[in-house]
């Protein structure tokens, strides 16, 4: 249970700072303050609200929809900061992107950097006299992404056998390609994955 008592609001003068996350992504959506009430609110409520010096109290997502579900709060070791972990319904900008920080921000980690590729791979028609990229075909062809990601599953299981490691990193590497692939494929996105693992963690 997150206790309010044991943070010091004195230092900000009555507010802390609030660091919203994005509970499956990881993503950081937005920086904000909050007073004693507003994180009341948010306890209560299980949505956040946070203390604008503009709006006063405010319930983030109260008007636009975009409220953002809170999963977990935690103070920093300072106890004038707070980590919230969030479930976004909608963009946290009021610009309306899904984050105050510039968007290349949210792909900084590799698997994030790949699935936008992908992503951006399935969007993009070649166009004529345009070489159609490897991830394009397996894209287009069910039966190669198939083929593929049967064949990577195998030699990462035949490297594992043959105790190489470095060979086993390599094929992790081709059947996590692999694999994003085929889920992009059928409509599905890393976040969701995500999403699975951070549910099984509870």
């Amino acid at each position: 249970m997150f206790d309010l008592d044991a943070l010091d609001f004195t230092k900000g003068h009555g507010l802390v700072t609030v660091v919203t996350q994005d509970a499956h992504s990881g993503a950081v959506l937005m920086v904000a303050h909050a007073d004693r009430e507003a994180l009341e609110h948010t306890l209560r409520t299980g949505e956040m609200h946070y203390r604008s010096r503009s709006r006063g109290l405010w319930h983030k997502g109260g008007t636009s929809g975009h409220v953002q579900r809170v999963v977990s709060l935690t103070a920093d070791c300072d106890a004038d900061a707070v980590l919230a972990l969030v479930v976004p319904a909608g963009p946290a900008c009021h610009n309306g992107t899904t984050s105050c920080f510039r968007e290349d921000a949210l792909r900084s980690d590799v698997f994030s950097s790949l699935d936008a590729t992908i992503a951006s791979r399935q969007t993009h028609a070649a166009q004529d006299g345009e070489k159609v990229s490897y991830t394009q075909k397996l894209l287009g062809d069910r039966n190669l992404r198939l083929k593929k990601l049967g064949e990577e599953a195998v030699e990462l299981a035949t490297a594992c056998v043959d105790g190489d490691r470095e060979r086993a990193a390599e094929e992790t590497a081709d059947l996590v390609y692999h694999a994003l692939v085929a889920l992009r494929a059928v409509g599905g996105t890393l976040d969701e994955v995500r999403a699975v693992l951070a549910a099984r963690q509870r």
